[in-house]
């Protein structure tokens, strides 16, 4: 492990509580969030300002839309920035869409496969259907030998 040293710094409150939040959502310790961040500044101020995600394991994704829609996106987004008092970026919401979505498209694949299993389960051994699978099936007498 590395040799470290203690870093102290008084900060506003606002700032505080920014720090909190974030780190806790990152599920990080206060030292390994502060760690992060700084050497965050010092890659991207190495590079000239520049932010690299080059190691961050991330991938690009770009489309085009209408233009009628980007400006309701960016309507959605000043209204929001107003409301919480933070900005939010075009990144955060379209991230925040696609993991709503693939949220819900995999708990609809995790019930379907229940169901199908479910299913499996209650079918016959020799898998031909039974008559709780065939609600049309008629109540006829026993067929004799």
């Amino acid at each position: 492990m590395a040799t470290t040293k203690n870093l102290c710094a008084q900060i506003s409150l606002d700032l505080h509580q920014k720090i909190s939040e974030a780190k806790e959502a990152a599920g990080l310790t206060t030292a390994q969030y502060i760690t992060n961040l700084l050497t965050e500044y010092f890659t991207m101020k190495e590079n000239g300002g520049n932010v690299t995600m080059a190691n961050n394991n991330t991938r690009t994704m770009a489309f085009q839309i209408p233009e009628e829609l980007f400006q309701r996106i960016k309507t959605h987004l000043e209204r929001e920035t107003q409301r919480t008092g933070r900005k939010y970026t075009q990144r955060e919401f379209v991230l925040s869409l696609i993991e709503e979505a693939l949220i819900e498209a995999e708990e609809a694949a995790a019930e379907e496969a229940e169901r199908v299993n479910a299913s499996m389960a209650s079918a016959s051994p020799t898998g031909a259907p039974t008559e709780e699978d065939d609600p049309e099936a008629e109540d006829l007498p026993p067929e004799k030998p």
